[in-house]
């Protein structure tokens, strides 16, 4: 169940990016290691630090939390959301690795289906981007088969 808190004016805005890296009919999600959220799956980013791109943002934060290079892909919008003490503006990619990873910061990795995703504790505002990462990975399908 979706629970989502009412935005309250005076509430905190927390601007953040994530990739939805994918690779083979899968996707790359991973499990927070702390503080409120500790144990729930996400997908890889962070915060939009002042005067940084999005793009920027994102490439760096991958760079720091998995100590990989990435290729953005598509932009899959803007996703908000209303977590009891902040206010999340999320900027959505697709994308892939174009180099190895390691954890650095996670608690954990995994390749899923996207089928698969009900099987696993998602933060509340990454559940709601499924269906527009079904509809992202259709499309990139459908492009691969044309060439």
């Amino acid at each position: 169940m979706i629970v989502n808190f009412p935005y309250s004016g005076d509430m905190k805005i927390v601007k953040v990016v994530a990739a939805v890296l994918h690779q083979n009919n899968k996707i790359f999600i991973t499990q927070r290691g702390y503080g409120e959220w500790k144990n729930y799956w996400e997908f890889p980013g962070g915060k939009v630090e002042e005067g940084e791109s999005e793009e920027e943002a994102l490439k760096r934060e991958i760079k720091e939390e998995l100590g990989a290079e990435i290729v953005l892909e598509k932009d899959l919008g803007y996703l908000e959301y209303d977590y009891p003490s902040f206010h999340l503006q999320m900027r959505c990619y697709l994308a892939t690795f174009s180099s190895d990873y390691v954890l650095k910061e996670a608690e954990d990795a995994k390749w899923i289906f996207l089928s698969e995703y009900l099987s696993y504790l998602f933060l509340p505002a990454d559940i709601s981007l499924f269906p527009k990462i079904e509809e992202a990975l259709k499309e990139t399908a459908s492009r691969s088969r044309q060439r």
